[in-house]
């Protein structure tokens, strides 16, 4: 077994080289922001992120497909809730 087959979570676990091919726009746009040598380490975090934001978009594909999915109103509330703004369900609409 080699190190990437491990049972470790995102982020977690030795290292593991590999070799990535991006555009060239893309990988100058990762190294105006990080320099040479923090690219892998960008990318590390992007995919954690990415791999997070999947975990939750199957999450809400599985309570949706249980409760139906939440109306303009429910995520108004929730989102001003969660800002501590005023409910702006008549915006939603």
């Amino acid at each position: 077994m080699t190190d990437d087959e491990g049972d470790f979570p995102p982020g977690e676990g030795p290292t593991s080289g590999i070799s990535v091919t991006l555009t060239a726009g893309t990988l100058h746009a990762i190294r105006e922001r990080v320099g040479k040598r923090g690219v892998s380490a960008y990318l590390e975090k992007a995919a954690q992120r990415q791999i997070e934001r999947e975990n939750l978009d199957e999450l809400i594909a599985d309570f949706d497909k249980v409760h139906g999915p939440a109306g303009p109103e429910a995520v108004a509330a929730k989102r001003a809730r969660l800002t501590g703004g005023a409910s702006d369900a008549g915006a939603a609409a």
